[in-house]
């Protein structure tokens, strides 16, 4: 599909007022996209695991104008309170998206949300957080296009129904993408991939889609995030992906992500967790080797994140156990490990990592399945 037919058709109906809420989980990039060109579109193609328990709830409030403005009109609100640092990046997420969601200047909004994790404890919120909006934004737009199809027993009116919900799904993400690039991933699970990739089948730069051949060992991966971090990284994704422009090493990057993604879809197939380790441990500090070798570089993991680090490292070495560590932007770590290892790695959490935590904290989740209206 191209972002040309995701414009919408002519709408039966405007609704006059209502409220739509929706949750939309966070995801952690296993194989990671550090570079944009265009409006969103990834230098190389990543996959993430789609969190569980990391989600942000979004209600949206919509009231029709008498009289259809030339100015977006909407409000967000955050655990009840009004947000307005938040709002230039929802109006800038408006005017990427106005052609393929022509209604944006009929209504006033109001935006409530919140996060099932603490505010500002460093887990990057945008995927959630946009991938919530597009998802009301989207059931709303189906709400006044034409009237839904009716169900029949026949195949090719089940396959009409199935192709159309294909169609939004892969709408919300593409909106999705618009606001946070990541946040394209955060709509279906056990896992997503984002980025056209010649070995893989469907693959889009525009939107994301759900990858489920997996073994059975990481249905039901654990992520315990240690909270290393709560303040404001001094450099944010969006400066540091820019960055990649004329980097030194940013060609040489693209090239091993695309060939790690193909070499990641065999792992994850055969639960080969040895390699699965190696590849993701490598993926997450070659993120943060580009950030520290571009012009100007930067460093966000912090002192303790290397602690962390060893420690896990060590051990693996004396338990023989498959827990690893990712990273995202930031200098908290992902700890990802299997079910069948989690009571003995949360003991090790708890007495070995939990001292080089912010106020000891730290969130378990796990693999989730997605999105989806409350």
């Amino acid at each position: 599909m191209t972002s040309s037919q995701f414009i919408a058709s002519p709408y039966q109906r405007f609704l006059e007022s209502g409220n739509i809420t929706c949750q939309s989980p966070s995801n952690i990039a296993l194989v990671k996209y550090w570079g944009k060109r265009n409006v969103q579109i990834p230098e190389n193609t990543s996959i993430s695991f789609t969190l569980d328990s990391c989600r942000t709830t979004t209600t949206l409030y919509f009231e029709k104008k008498e009289t259809t403005s030339e100015t977006f009109d909407f409000q967000v609100y955050l655990d009840g309170k009004r947000e307005v640092s938040f709002e230039p990046k929802i109006a800038k997420f408006f005017e990427r998206i106005e052609d393929y969601i022509p209604f944006l200047k009929v209504y006033t909004f109001k935006i409530e949300t919140s996060n099932s994790f603490p505010h500002s404890s460093g887990i990057a919120s945008s995927a959630s957080g946009m991938s919530a909006l597009a998802f009301c934004l989207v059931e709303l737009e189906k709400q006044m296009l034409a009237k839904p199809i009716k169900k029949e027993t026949t195949a090719k009116i089940a396959s009409t129904i199935l192709t159309t919900e294909d169609y939004f799904k892969k709408k919300t993400s593409f909106l999705s993408r618009l606001g946070s690039g990541s946040a394209s991933r955060s709509l279906e699970g056990p896992m997503m991939i984002w980025g056209q990739h010649e070995d893989i089948n469907n693959s889009s730069n525009d939107y994301a889609i759900q990858h489920s051949e997996i073994h059975d060992i990481f249905k039901d991966y654990q992520d315990t995030i240690l909270l290393v971090d709560k303040g404001e990284k001094q450099v944010s994704s969006t400066v540091g992906h820019e960055l990649m422009h004329g980097h030194p090493f940013a060609e040489q990057r693209f090239l091993q992500a695309q060939e790690n993604m193909k070499t990641i879809l065999t792992i994850l197939k055969d639960g080969d967790l040895i390699s699965f380790i190696n590849l993701v441990e490598s993926e997450a500090l070659t993120l943060h080797a580009m950030m520290m070798t571009s012009n100007p570089y930067f460093i966000l993991m912090k002192p303790n994140t290397l602690e962390i680090i060893n420690k896990i490292w060590n051990f693996r070495k004396i338990s023989n156990f498959n827990l690893c560590f990712t990273l995202d932007a930031g200098a908290n770590v992902h700890l990802l490990y299997p079910k069948n290892e989690a009571a003995e790695t949360l003991q090790f959490i708890k007495t070995e990592l939990v001292a080089y935590c912010k106020n000891g904290e730290y969130l378990c989740d796990n693999v989730g399945l997605g999105a989806r209206l409350i």
